[in-house]
């Protein structure tokens, strides 16, 4: 019997939390990754993400060169097959330790008679999964999502808003790493080593890894450059009032307060309100107020501020590639965000801002949100902000800002600003 490697046992596990229990990812595998040497806790993750992100194409081909669905194989071995298929599809790893290391997960589990077949399976993925994935067509949308792995509606949603070479272009730019990138905290200035400062993003740096000690001190926060434009984008001034409608985890919230007098930031769920508050703390910034309630159901008191961030909750298609289960559970809401963006302008003085920010790409939750609560709360689009920020111009509405991770290599983001009369 063969051992398994402790970043192969990470990487199954989490695989199971994930498609059995419909657990996140990244909470699967903080947990299942506790106490792992650092290098074979990065292999792991890049083994569990991968798989994760890829099991569409993934189980198209254990389906065609394993000859059985699926779906009537039995957990464990499901979940195996998948990881082995993802190392010979999609990584470097030694091919011998990729077969004899899914056998031994079979063997592990207790299914001693799925052995020999999860063994010819992965015999049959060898002689052509790699060259079957290559050769997939993508000239649909339908074929598209199947190559890159996608849900059908995603690939449909690109193909309709980017065209056929931009929805493929950005399906291929999600199943990449995505950048690492972490905002400078102006009220906590360390020493943070090493990094490219954005020429473009005030206070943005890309880095080759994120210090724990630099996260506890409060000198940066982990934050994608398209999302901290989002919150250079509000152009809070000094002096002003400003309220973040849907707050947590708080970057935006703490980056607005390094200019505004007053943010006050709100989110729904006690937890989630907590964990910002601590955030706020860490990061110095002490005229944040947190406000735990429903955004849409406000106190009076709550009112005639300057500008509005609201950063609403939408689809995440443009953090695919950060969070890797995010593709087979999302689904867009545009009807909450037109709510919170029609809320938000109650909030805002006469003459007042609302910025809107999705990290979606995804007319339906952008674009379309904007038009309605244009007409139904008689708000008009800021064009200046495209001015401010033109490298980031929408290519079809350029009054809006986007930012796509196949263009700029960041998140994939969209905001408006809009003006309250």
């Amino acid at each position: 019997m063969s051992a398994i490697s402790p970043s192969r046992r990470v990487a199954f596990a989490v695989l199971r939390r994930v498609f059995e229990d419909d657990a996140y990812a990244d909470r699967a595998f903080r947990s299942a990754a506790d106490g792992v040497d650092p290098r074979d806790r990065a292999l792991a993750q890049r083994l569990a993400y991968g798989t994760i992100q890829r099991v569409r194409t993934l189980d198209h081909g254990i389906e065609e060169l394993g000859g059985r669905p699926v779906a009537k194989l039995d957990a464990p071995v499901r979940a195996a097959l998948r990881l082995g298929a993802y190392q010979l599809a999609f990584s470097e790893v030694a091919v011998h330790a990729a077969v004899n290391e899914t056998v031994e997960l079979v063997r592990a589990a207790g299914l001693e008679r799925a052995v020999k077949f999860a063994n010819a399976v992965m015999r049959r993925l060898t002689l052509g999964l790699r060259e079957l994935v290559e050769a997939l067509p993508e000239s649909t949308p339908e074929e598209a999502a199947r190559r890159h792995s996608y849900p059908d509606w995603v690939a449909e949603v690109w193909w309709r808003d980017l065209g056929a070479d931009g929805a493929r272009d950005l399906m291929r730019a999600q199943n990449e790493p995505p950048e690492r990138a972490v905002r400078l905290n102006a009220r906590r200035r360390g020493p943070v080593a090493g990094g490219e400062r954005d020429p473009e993003i005030p206070g943005a740096l890309r880095v080759d890894r994120i210090e724990d000690c630099d996260l506890a001190a409060g000198f940066v926060w982990p934050q994608s450059r398209g999302s901290q434009l989002a919150g250079l984008a509000v152009g809070v001034q000094a002096g002003e009032r400003v309220l973040d409608l849907c707050a947590a985890p708080g970057g935006k919230a703490t980056q607005l307060a390094e200019t505004a007098a007053e943010v006050v930031a709100v989110e729904k769920h006690p937890g989630r309100a907590r964990e910002l508050d601590e955030n706020c703390k860490r990061l110095g910034a002490s005229n944040v107020r947190v406000v735990n309630a429903n955004a849409l159901k406000l106190s009076d008191d709550l009112a005639g501020f300057d500008r509005v961030l609201v950063d609403a909750p939408c689809s995440g298609l443009g953090v695919l590639a950060s969070r890797p289960d995010l593709r087979w559970r999302s689904q867009p809401l545009p009807e909450l965000q037109l709510e919170l963006l029609v809320a938000a302008a109650a909030r805002v003085r006469p003459g007042g801002m609302v910025t809107y920010s999705v990290c979606t790409i995804n007319a339906d939750e952008a674009e379309a949100v904007v038009d309605a609560a244009c007409e139904s709360a008689s708000l008009s689009v800021d064009t200046t902000l495209a001015d401010e920020w033109p490298r980031f111009r929408h290519e079809s509405r350029p009054e809006f800002l986007q930012t796509l991770p196949h263009v700029h290599r960041t998140s994939g983001c969209f905001i408006a600003r809009l003006l309250v009369p």
